[in-house]
């Protein structure tokens, strides 16, 4: 059973990584050092989507990880 759950993490950990370089379409290095120009930016539409599947296997990958170390031992 450990076996699935370490799949399992990795296949989440893969889609966790595609998902924040999609959801990460505004931030280059400039960014980094306070070049942003929006001041406050609310998310709409696709943006949002991203944002809410970001959180949601985050969320999903801690869980399985947990799992992963209380089955394991």
């Amino acid at each position: 059973m450990t076996t699935y759950l370490y799949i399992i993490q990795i296949i989440l950990a893969i889609a966790l990584i595609i998902i924040v370089m999609f959801g990460s379409k505004g931030s280059g290095v400039g960014s980094v050092f306070g070049g942003d120009t929006a001041v406050y930016n609310t998310r709409r539409g696709v943006d949002k989507l991203i944002f809410q599947i970001t959180i949601v296997l985050s969320v999903i990958f801690f869980l399985v990880s947990l799992l992963a170390v209380m089955v394991g031992g």
